[in-house]
């Protein structure tokens, strides 16, 4: 039986017991290494594998030794309860094996959990699982995660309360961050809000947050934006360390100065321009200081430094950025 969408996220959460086995495939191993694990914790608990109530072999020795599998499936361990036996890195020529365990399965045996990151929805492994009466098979894709996985994943760290603000940042986050990395900046999140009883706020997300390349060239954006030249050298050598290049930084420069430009004439800015939380109200409050005029000649400074950057000058790229920011800086004040 296949699953996909929001059964396969409802399934992950809640695995049938009674169920033959299930394949998880997709190309990204930690998409997949993730649902693996919340399956099997689902289906013998956080004490299932310090009870030997979880048997682990590779596809390439299964593939050696084919008993492998019907051997966990079938064996008894000292502890009651769920049992899962649990194939990895599986590919099609374990197909025969597999089969010849799903017919033999039995209630009270072990559940049989199979994860690939070499199959697609033609393999013949996968055409087993789909078939199968009581066994299912999902897919799992590069997209970003669902508004349903999403909240799933913050229910589990014990998140209910969640301003609408604070929602559109957590699924813009989802997007950008790395499934594992999304996982644990939720945790951190939880820890952060451990006995506030308090909504999720907005600025609540953008604390707990991790740090980027990018947010970091925004802190010096925001120092030159509200006139703080003298934090500028300090967060620039910052981003040297990093290895940003100084035309990295004047591209930043003039897309920022360039939506101040945007909301000095018109208050409701770009349409198709998305900022997280605080820095909205920031950016607008640094368009509306700094008026129209000076900011068409911050444009005008930018463009200047841009295509000294990109010439035959000997002058060294990130002096002349530095300098230029500073510039910037002191025309704010």
């Amino acid at each position: 039986m296949k699953l996909s969408g929001a059964a396969a996220v409802a399934y992950f959460g809640k695995p049938d017991p009674q169920s033959t086995g299930l394949l998880i495939y997709g190309q990204d191993a930690m998409r997949v290494a993730l649902r693996r694990q919340e399956v099997i914790l689902a289906l013998i608990g956080p004490e299932g594998e310090g009870e030997m109530r979880l048997t682990r072999m590779q596809g390439a020795d299964l593939r050696k030794d084919p008993a492998l599998l019907m051997d966990a499936m079938k064996s008894q361990g000292f502890f009651p309860g769920p049992r899962v036996a649990f194939v990895e890195d599986a590919t099609d020529t374990l197909t025969a094996a597999v089969t010849e365990a799903l017919k033999d399965w039995r209630p009270g045996d072990a559940q049989i959990v199979v994860t690939s990151t070499s199959l697609t929805t033609k393999s013949s492994l996968v055409k087993i699982f789909d078939a199968h009466p009581t066994a299912r098979s999902v897919g799992i894709y590069d997209d970003p995660p669902s508004r349903e996985e999403i909240e799933a994943t913050l229910r589990k760290s014990g998140l209910t309360e969640i301003g609408r603000e604070a929602m559109n940042d957590l699924l813009t986050l989802a997007k950008e961050l790395d499934p594992g990395d999304f996982r644990q900046t939720v945790e951190k999140i939880a820890l952060y809000k451990w006995g506030d009883t308090t909504p999720l706020s907005a600025a609540d997300v953008a604390a707990m947050a991790p740090a980027t390349t990018e947010a970091e060239i925004d802190d010096v954006l925001d120092a030159v934006a509200e006139g703080r030249g003298a934090a500028v050298g300090q967060l620039m050598r910052r981003l040297e360390g990093q290895g940003v290049a100084p035309v990295t930084l004047c591209i930043f420069a003039m897309r920022h100065f360039r939506l101040l430009h945007a909301l000095a004439v018109d208050p409701r800015g770009p349409a198709s321009y998305r900022v997280r939380g605080p820095r909205k109200d920031r950016i607008i409050r640094q368009a509306q200081e700094w008026g129209l005029r000076r900011l068409e000649d911050a444009v005008s400074l930018i463009v200047e430094t841009d295509l000294t950057l990109r010439s035959a000058s000997r002058a060294p790229a990130m002096a002349v950025m530095e300098r230029a920011l500073i510039r910037l800086a002191m025309m704010k004040r």
